[in-house]
């Protein structure tokens, strides 16, 4: 049975227990019952971004030399860390930069809190296949990034990382998202804290 069903059912059968036992019941617990059952069909709608492990992130692109080199300007613009595979090719792995559980996606795209295009940061490793060697590609037609096992798609270009097919949209998962940080030396710094 779907879960509006239960929920529909549930909103049917909660009066009848409230008025039965509503001489028994205090009116305080009545209040949170209430609150519980509100809470429990909104969340329903929520996307779940912390599937993937939290694995430590920090990518040092402070200064304007390497972000000019690294970092990601126009909109739709991306670039791969991973440091297992040493992607980018040629950038400076130090033993302070992390990658995350399957790498780290930074692409210019628009933040929503702020409605301005900044950039932004997600985990590679796909949530519905939760293992680190399943990363996702982008698609050069819309900037989705995708899986090639089990064929979910994500948005993003919006600063949510949020499923728009597949698997992932049933399971309401989506992308592990991390900080970027805005250095005063002209460039950023990406992080998981």
């Amino acid at each position: 049975m779907g879960s509006f069903a239960t929920f529909s059912r549930l909103f049917v059968i909660l009066p009848l227990i409230i008025t039965q036992f509503y001489c028994r019941m205090k009116p305080t617990l009545i209040i949170l019952v209430a609150i519980a059952c509100l809470a429990a069909c909104t969340s329903c709608n929520k996307v779940d971004n912390h599937v993937v492990p939290n694995f430590m992130v920090r990518i040092n692109l402070g200064t304007y030399a390497l972000w000019t080199t690294y970092g990601v300007n126009g909109v739709g613009e991306y670039m791969i860390f991973n440091r297992e595979k040493q992607l980018p090719k040629n950038f400076a792995y130090t033993a302070n930069t992390y990658t995350g559980y399957g790498g780290v996606l930074l692409i210019k795209g628009l933040d929503v809190s702020t409605s301005t295009y900044e950039p932004l940061a997600y985990d590679l490793a796909c949530p519905v296949e939760y293992r680190a060697d399943v990363v996702l590609s982008i698609d050069p037609d819309n900037f989705e990034a995708f899986c090639p096992k089990c064929n979910s798609r994500y948005n993003v270009l919006t600063g949510s990382g949020g499923p728009v097919k597949g698997t992932a949209l049933a399971q309401k998962v989506g992308l592990r998202t991390y900080k970027v940080y805005a250095s005063t030396n002209g460039g950023y710094l990406i992080t998981s804290y």
